[in-house]
């Protein structure tokens, strides 16, 4: 029997490393958007703080530099807080790219695999038809063999 060898092999695995190589980047962007939404989080954290601290600055006897540098920290939070949410969305872009490009590698992965799949079927039918044709061949060979011998 005949050893199957798939001619187009080194596209199909060079499918495969790229589609190794998108899942990594798929990762990475998505590990880089939840720390983005960590930092987001803790940024509101902080706001929260903030926001405490202004009650009890409030409910204090007033003291309006304390109250004047808790405004501007909460200023600057909504600043920050401002500038997070747009990294967190660039974030979410990228995550959505890489999950493009990812699917797109899959499905010409999955067709290499399909056209691999059907040239060995068809290798097998080869020599399924190449197998038949022998045995025919030596059958009749051999009621030949005997008919000579009658």
């Amino acid at each position: 029997m005949a050893i199957f060898k798939y001619k187009m092999q080194n596209i199909l695995d060079i499918k495969n490393k790229l589609e190794n190589q998108a899942r990594m980047q798929f990762a990475a962007a998505k590990e880089r958007l939840n720390q983005e939404e960590e930092k987001l989080n803790r940024l509101y954290a902080r706001k929260h703080g903030y926001m405490e601290e202004a009650v009890t600055l409030r409910q204090n006897k007033l003291d309006t530099r304390s109250l004047r540098e808790n405004r501007h920290a909460l200023a600057k939070m909504e600043e920050l807080i401002r500038a997070q949410v747009l990294q967190v969305r660039l974030a979410q872009k990228n995550v959505e790219n890489a999950r493009a490009r990812l699917t797109e590698v899959m499905i010409e992965r999955k067709t290499q695999e399909k056209l691999k799949e059907k040239a060995f079927e068809e290798f097998m039918m080869d020599e399924r038809a190449g197998e038949s044709k022998e045995i025919d061949e030596l059958t009749s060979y051999t009621y030949g063999q005997k008919k000579n011998e009658d």
